[in-house]
């Protein structure tokens, strides 16, 4: 076990889980990562990123944070006008999301996010995070488009597809990414996914080794259909190149 003077502290993040619904079910927006970023490099994963102290200036930073990183890393923006959502032809030209929001007007709409799961990295890891995850519906007229700078490939993707690749080897995903696409699986329609009122439980995993290999332990009350599951390495990836 670590000592506390060895723990690193969590850095404050949020991920935005973008979702429409389509033939078979949800669909989800995912990214995949830069193979040369040090954290996840080469996953497939939610957009997100660390709450910046702007974030805060905006009204709730974990949610403006959330909607910032839509924004930056898929061009999709949930604002609106004079309590009008926007649509893809008013979109602003203009790249910076502080910007925007200050010089057209625009609100963040928050209050599309629904709160989903909250991950905090184990202990001993050396870089760690705070991560609240959000679900939203995406605009119907905003198309998502990666940024070609950290992300480098982008896709819609049902959960059960996204943890199939995985499966086979197609795709890296981490752990809390695997975790909640399990989750995410449950719903047959974006409405019933953004309905739900599931109390959202804190997740710290607790890595342990026994005779059978590495393990992650996770609340069982958090909603993941269970309390233990097989760990692959130290960065939880699952399974992928």
């Amino acid at each position: 076990m670590p000592t506390d003077s060895s723990i690193v502290a969590a850095r404050p993040a949020s991920t935005i889980i973008l979702l429409r619904d389509g033939p078979v079910g949800p669909e989800l927006f995912m990214v995949m990562r830069h193979r040369q970023i040090e954290f996840a490099g080469g996953a497939l994963v939610f957009p997100g990123g660390r709450v910046e102290d702007s974030d805060a200036a905006l009204g709730e930073p974990f949610r403006i944070g959330a909607i910032r990183e839509a924004f930056e890393e898929t061009g999709i923006l949930l604002a609106r006008r004079q309590g009008i959502m926007l649509g893809a032809h008013e979109l602003p030209r203009e790249a910076e999301f502080n910007d925007l929001i200050a010089g057209h007007g625009l609100e963040p709409a928050v209050d599309c996010l629904r709160h989903f799961a909250h991950w905090i990295t184990p202990q001993d890891v050396p870089k760690r995070f705070d991560t609240h995850f959000f679900i939203a519906e995406a605009p119907t007229d905003q198309l998502g488009m990666h940024d070609g700078g950290e992300a480098v490939d982008s896709i819609w993707i049902t959960p059960a597809q996204a943890l199939a690749d995985a499966e086979s080897g197609l795709r890296s995903i981490v752990f809390p990414t695997r975790m909640n696409l399990a989750k995410l699986a449950r719903f047959r329609s974006v409405a019933e996914a953004m309905a739900d009122t599931t109390p959202v439980v804190t997740v710290m995993p607790e890595p342990f080794e026994d005779a059978n290999g590495k393990w992650l332990r996770i609340p069982e009350a958090a909603g993941y259909g269970g309390s233990v599951f097989k760990a692959v390495n130290r960065a939880m990836v699952v399974k992928g190149a």
